[in-house]
């Protein structure tokens, strides 16, 4: 799963949620990654919640239009009515974490008005030794500290209907020295809903480590906006692994 970090409608990528740099254009992007067997896509807006604005719906359905793939959206959700407008831009499921976690009853209200399948709840999170898990919740693109169990969090918006459970570990984005595994394994045993193994992927076996440790979907993002890992032929290699794959037709 391809991540689009857009920001003022250019893909981005940073180290640490910081120092972002430009990664091209999105919707050639997007057409690449179908071309090269990716199974779907992720829309991340970084920049709209702490700027206080929509997701960009232009860029949404530019992207959209390039691609037949599951397109997640996600950055500046805060109600039904947003989320309805990024449906109806061509996204297949939104995302929610800030306004979210602010007010936790908008995941029910999305859940019950697209289902829970469309409904992915992002969590950025940082290791910390004052919560239960050893993780907290961090908001406003990874900017503010919650002083909130993450781990908790989770089990309390998968409760409320959220789908998908997707954490970004803070500690681990763009550094890739691999996947936070402790953290994966510990939403999987807590939750029942497929997990995204999100934040650090540097090399082929971070992403089989990430599988085995019980990941439903390997997002990343700078390995493969700079080339260094190919989608068809990482999925030959966590194929000839172990791991079920969608084959690239």
């Amino acid at each position: 799963m391809p991540c689009l970090d857009i920001k003022d409608g250019r893909v981005v990528k940073g180290v640490h949620f910081v120092n972002l740099k430009d990664a091209g254009d999105p919707v050639a992007a997007a057409r690449a990654y179908t071309e090269d067997g990716a199974d779907e896509l992720a829309f991340l807006d970084i920049t709209a919640t702490v700027e206080k604005r929509k997701t960009t719906l232009e860029t949404v359905k530019k992207v959209a239009g390039a691609t037949k793939l599951p397109l997640t959206v996600g950055g500046g959700i805060a109600s039904v009515e947003d989320a309805q407008a990024v449906l109806a831009a061509g996204a297949d499921r939104i995302s929610v974490a800030s306004a979210a976690y602010r007010s936790p009853e908008l995941i029910d209200r999305l859940a019950a008005a697209f289902g829970p399948e469309k409904v992915v709840i992002a969590i950025d999170v940082d290791r910390s030794a004052n919560t239960p898990s050893g993780y907290e919740v961090y908001i406003d693109g990874g900017r503010t500290p919650t002083g909130t169990d993450a781990v908790a969090w989770a089990v309390e918006a998968v409760k409320r209907g959220a789908g998908i459970v997707l954490p970004t570990s803070k500690a681990c984005d763009g550094a890739k020295n691999g996947y936070d595994l402790p953290l994966i394994k510990m939403l999987k045993d807590k939750v029942c809903v497929p997990v995204v193994a999100s934040g650090g992927a540097g090399a082929p076996e971070h992403f089989l480590a990430a599988a085995r440790a019980g990941a439903d979907i390997l997002l990343a993002a700078s390995v493969f906006h700079l080339g260094e890992i190919r989608i068809s032929a990482l999925k030959k290699y966590l194929q000839e692994n172990g791991v079920a794959v969608n084959p690239v037709w």
